[in-house]
């Protein structure tokens, strides 16, 4: 196996292009540390992008906030303006895990594993969050949702890598928020969660929403009938009914140790009402 740590994107995307067999990038390496140590992959070369400093910072621009794609979720916990912007996404991705994998563990890293448990992505979703992709090729902007395909597989082409996430600027009277549901009190794999982002006018009736589920398919879901049930409402209880059958009836999921499909379909309406009603809460709304 080869190790290498280049110091730019550009050396990054040329390793991975031209490497022989199979070739894996290394942010936290909370995800690929241990598949590596279980037997699961032998990485004929793995690519180290904690030296590459544009992957390192978090910055915020007129169109919003970038993430670097090696930028821990510690760090983003610490981060006090992007946790007032995006709270939702924040808390997602300091539910990664525990203490000491926060201090490894990046977004990125969490979205390329394409586990369709992943606590950030939904989050990221709800907040129509984008991956800044760098391949041989240039750069190119993919929704968030659009890069898992599969448990375990992405859309990233070969020499591709995720540089950055892309978070838009937050508008006027808008609020996020994450919950999931696990059968502990932490580091647990969540066996439903919801993300949902919405935003207001001046009288509190929403004119923007996203809602997102995790855990309930294949992929994490962007589920548009659960928006439309709300937007055009002050989220009365009525609303709140039709996004929980519009989040149930979007629902894929599968029986395992973890959770029945009854149980997550039920959960999954539960977990999206709520969050709704923080990420209301949070945009000003009464």
């Amino acid at each position: 196996m080869e190790y290498a740590a280049p110091e730019t994107t550009k050396a990054a995307v040329s390793l991975l292009a031209k490497a022989k067999g199979s070739a894996y990038v290394l942010a936290g390496g909370s995800d690929l540390l241990v598949r590596m140590r279980g037997g699961f992959v032998e990485p004929d070369l793995v690519v180290d992008i904690k030296r590459i400093k544009a992957m390192r910072e978090v910055k915020k621009t007129a169109s919003g906030y970038t993430i670097g794609a090696a930028v821990s979720c510690a760090e983003l916990g610490e981060n006090k303006a992007l946790a007032k912007a995006w709270p939702g996404v924040v808390e997602a991705a300091n539910l990664i895990g525990s203490k000491q994998i926060q201090g490894r563990c990046t977004m990125a890293g969490n979205m390329c594993n394409a586990s369709p448990a992943a606590d950030s992505v939904p989050a990221l979703v709800a907040a129509g969050a984008k991956a800044v992709i760098q391949g041989p090729k240039g750069k190119r902007l993919v929704p968030v949702e659009q890069v898992a395909i599969g448990p375990g597989k992405t859309s990233l082409k070969k020499g591709e890598l995720v540089e950055a996430l892309a978070l838009p600027a937050r508008k006027p009277r808008s609020g996020d928020a994450y919950l999931r549901f696990i059968p502990r009190t932490e580091m647990d794999i969540a066996v439903v969660s919801a993300g949902v982002n919405v935003t207001i006018d001046a009288k509190g009736v929403i004119t923007e929403a996203r809602v997102a589920l995790g855990a309930v398919a294949p992929t994490v879901l962007l589920v548009a009938a659960a928006a439309k049930a709300i937007i055009g409402t002050k989220l009365d209880d009525a609303a709140l009914e039709k996004l929980g059958e519009a989040a149930s009836a979007a629902c894929r999921p599968i029986d395992d140790k973890r959770g029945t499909v009854e149980f997550r379909v039920k959960v999954a309406a539960v977990l999206a009402k709520r969050a709704a009603k923080i990420a209301y809460k949070r945009a000003g709304g009464k």
